[in-house]
């Protein structure tokens, strides 16, 4: 609440100092319902020439100018949270000028968004371009960024370069910076860079995902070519490590230098979940699947034994998994031949890393040992999705495969879901196809 007091005596040019007692022609006195009760002692010159507010209350206009003799009288209840803003804000009129910067009126944003509401309610316009210059130019913590977003829309039009970082662009700047992030995100940049790198995957992932929010980007064709170039120069690469490793499986420095086994393999999997969301993965997994044979064959050369050669079939069981997957559901549709050619490499991959993985390797007697597990998940989603492949499987190639699994003492993958649905259509076959049979031979007749 603010009650001030006029008094009517001619004032000289002279400066004027806030709450001087001497010197003042006016008594602010600032209360609220909580019983704070300030008197300040300010100049109806200042007040009036920067606060409109205060020019209309001190005019002769008003219609309670005469009520209390020479002096005015005016209360305006304010809440307790804008206390301190109110007489910071009078303070600020002392200051305010063409030559004083908004460096030197603002301290932080929270204090900088209540000056804000106050000067907007009191009608003071160079206060409020302070506070608007301010708040447009600091940086925000999260906290202040909700609080501006509750204050500012209430200010009006002056207020609004406030929120021009937070204002949505134009989709074709959207779409750069996405293909500039997954450029980045699909390279082999220097090792420190790799936290960057990690950061743009993260991020890509969160534009093209709906949660609370529609999704940043809807790739349109052009920017799904764009992606799965990106993804032709990753298997670049890891062809490249293929190669390499083929000639040198032993080294140890092929498999840690960069644009590695492991780095690749990695980003390899992340870019097959934005392959799958965007619903253009087919192409990742034809390559897979061609490169499959080799693949196989140069990391299972590998000596066992070292812990970088458990991490790297670790990283290709995550791809693998993915593609098994996108196979065994019909995502991607692939000849029979190709479907049982992955189940009878993969299968004995699968079945001899998992031992590995669930048991610790040791690096050397320095470092002790290493453990790198893979997500209880991803195991049963392999296991499901090979008996969906093989259950898709001609009768006779089901039983081959079962033979070997039962041959192995039933180890992982559990194919018992497979085994029983096979005894089952083996066992009616005939009598199910009979009838189909039958029934063909009754239309005949007919």
């Amino acid at each position: 609440m603010f009650v001030f007091y006029f008094r009517q005596d001619n004032q000289a040019e002279a400066s004027y100092t806030f709450g001087d007692r001497s010197s003042s022609d006016i008594v602010v006195r600032l209360r609220n319902e909580e019983g704070r009760d300030d008197w300040i002692y300010c100049h109806s010159k200042i007040l009036s020439e920067k606060s409109q507010y205060f020019a209309d209350r001190l005019s002769d206009k008003w219609p309670t100018c005469k009520i209390l003799d020479s002096r005015y009288c005016v209360e305006v209840i304010c809440q307790e949270s804008d206390y301190d803003h109110h007489i910071n804000l009078l303070r600020l009129l002392y200051l305010v000028s063409d030559d004083v910067h908004e460096d030197n009126l603002c301290h932080n944003v929270k204090s900088a968004l209540g000056i804000l509401s106050v000067a907007k309610e009191l009608s003071c316009p160079q206060i409020v371009t302070a506070c608007v210059n301010y708040l447009e130019a600091v940086p925000w913590e999260e906290g202040e960024e909700e609080e501006i977003l509750r204050t500012v829309p209430r200010i009006g039009s002056e207020a609004e370069p406030i929120l021009a970082r937070l204002q949505p662009v134009d989709q074709s700047a959207v779409t750069e910076i996405f293909v500039s992030a997954f450029r980045f995100a699909t390279s082999s940049p220097p090792l420190p860079l790799g936290d960057i790198k990690s950061s743009a995957q993260e991020q890509i992932e969160y534009m093209i995902t709906e949660d609370d929010d529609a999704p940043l980007l809807i790739a349109d064709e052009e920017v799904k070519l764009e992606v799965k170039e990106c993804v032709k120069s990753l298997f670049g690469r890891f062809f490249q490590c293929l190669e390499e490793t083929s000639f040198k499986p032993v080294e140890s420095e092929v498999i840690n230098k960069k644009g590695s086994f492991r780095m690749v393999l990695s980003d390899l999997s992340w870019a097959f979940q934005i392959l799958t969301k965007m619903e253009v993965v087919r192409d990742f997994v034809i390559t897979w699947v061609d490169i499959s044979e080799k693949l196989v064959k140069v990391v299972e050369q590998l000596e066992t034994a070292v812990a970088e050669t458990v991490e790297i079939r670790v990283k290709v069981i995550e791809v693998t998994a993915k593609v098994i997957e996108a196979i065994g559901y019909g995502t991607v549709i692939l000849p029979t031949a190709k479907r049982l050619e992955m189940v009878k490499l993969w299968l004995p991959f699968v079945r001899n890393t998992k031992p590995l993985v669930d048991s610790p390797v040791t690096e050397d007697e320095g470092n002790g040992t290493v453990r790198y597990k893979i997500d209880g998940e991803i195991w049963q989603a392999l296991e499901s999705s090979f008996v969906s492949i093989i259950l898709a499987l001609p009768s006779a190639d089901q039983a081959e495969i079962l033979t070997e699994w039962l041959g192995k003492n039933g180890l992982y993958p559990d194919l018992t879901e497979a085994f029983e649905v096979w005894c089952y259509r083996s066992k009616v076959a005939k009598r199910r196809l009979g009838l189909l049979g039958g029934e063909e031979d009754e239309n005949g007749m007919s």
